[in-house]
């Protein structure tokens, strides 16, 4: 695996959101050892699960463990925007269609211990992409190779895709907007979740509004707060 790519992130967060984030990894950490392949997902778009999740990968290999983030949003990823990425990159698509061979699609990082799947170009059926038994390979051969695999999917109440990765993974996180969705279409994504068999480790409350005299604030001008199911 020769690839490598340089994470430039320039934004700042708040001592606040960075303690939200080491409690959502220690919560991740005491779900047990045998939970290694985690989605992380919401209902709708724009609640901050992709911020989320990037920012749990690089936390947790900071910690000293291995870790693989894989952006599995093939419709509309925001990923190599997000991570300023300067360098053109294959990814999970390309991988899952048989255009590339995994160890292409891997790529090491300046942050020790994370390695990153990048989605790749948009495909016109990630669904039935995801159900193909290469996603599966890579499961299986990151679970032997990592300590941690963090997936971000889309958004469940819009499209399929975070269900069929999620009945393949060990547990999964939801993602919650303070304000921003309902408790209906939030209880309609928990039994999604659940019927999917994946074992739901709890929801992380973002974007809620804690500014003290600007004493908490950051450039999200958010928060997020991790609760343990």
């Amino acid at each position: 695996m020769g690839n490598e790519v340089k994470i430039n992130r320039k934004e700042t967060t708040s001592f606040q959101y960075e303690e939200a984030i080491k409690t959502l990894r220690t919560n991740i950490q005491f779900s047990g050892s045998s939970v290694k392949a985690v989605t992380i997902t919401s209902s709708i778009s724009h609640e901050g699960k992709s911020e989320i999740t990037s920012r749990l990968a690089e936390s947790t290999a900071l910690i000293g463990k291995k870790v693989l983030l894989v952006d599995a949003d093939i419709r509309k990823s925001m990923l190599v925007e997000r991570l300023q990425i300067e360098k053109e990159v294959d990814g999970l698509s390309q991988y899952l269609s048989g255009q590339k061979d995994l160890e292409d699609v891997i790529y090491r990082t300046n942050i020790e211990g994370l390695d990153i799947i990048f989605s790749g170009p948009f495909a016109p059926n990630p669904s039935e992409l995801l159900e193909e038994a290469a996603f599966d390979k890579l499961l299986a051969w990151g679970r032997e190779h990592y300590d941690y695999i963090f997936i971000d999917t889309p958004p469940i109440n819009s499209v399929i895709d975070g269900a069929i990765i999620a009945k393949k993974c060990d547990g999964a996180a939801l993602v919650i907007a303070s304000g921003r969705v309902s408790y209906k279409v939030v209880q309609r994504v928990k039994q999604q979740l659940e019927k999917s068999g994946c074992r739901i480790l709890g929801a992380v409350l973002s974007q809620v509004n804690v500014d003290k005299g600007n004493y908490y604030y950051s450039k999200y001008g958010s928060y997020s707060k991790a609760y343990q199911k």
